[in-house]
């Protein structure tokens, strides 16, 4: 009877992981929080037509080894984009400031970038600055 019991935990187990680890990529439809970046981002222009620098939020972003290497290769293969950097950390070894800043030339659409990370499951990115 205990083997029963362990091997039906064992599958539940194994099916909660599996649901845990294909969840992030994919994008809730009921969400209030990609309605209310897209409206954020639509107040100002969606390509930019100087070059500069600007903040994205991205509360998404857990840790600096796996996350933010995504977030960075992502925006980094959005045209218009130079450089993608990991907003400063009060403590180097913990990443509590989910932000990154975007270095961009001109022509540089934001909202498909937005776009691009809600693809790769970040879907609550916004831009702040």
């Amino acid at each position: 009877m205990k083997t029963i019991v362990y091997a039906v935990a064992g599958i539940a187990a194994l099916g909660i992981m599996i649901a845990l680890i294909v969840a992030p990529n994919e994008a809730p439809e009921t969400s209030t929080a990609p309605a209310a970046a897209a409206t954020s981002v639509s107040a100002s222009p969606a390509v930019l037509s100087e070059a500069g620098t600007l903040t994205l939020e991205v509360p998404g972003m857990h840790c600096q080894f796996a996350c933010y290497p995504r977030v960075k290769e992502t925006l980094e293969g959005a045209s218009g984009v130079s450089e993608v950097t990991l907003a400063d950390q009060p403590d180097p070894d913990t990443l509590t400031v989910k932000k990154v800043v975007v270095k961009y030339d001109a022509g540089f659409d934001v909202d498909k970038a937005l776009a691009s990370l809600k693809l790769e499951g970040f879907n609550d990115a916004t831009r702040i600055q």
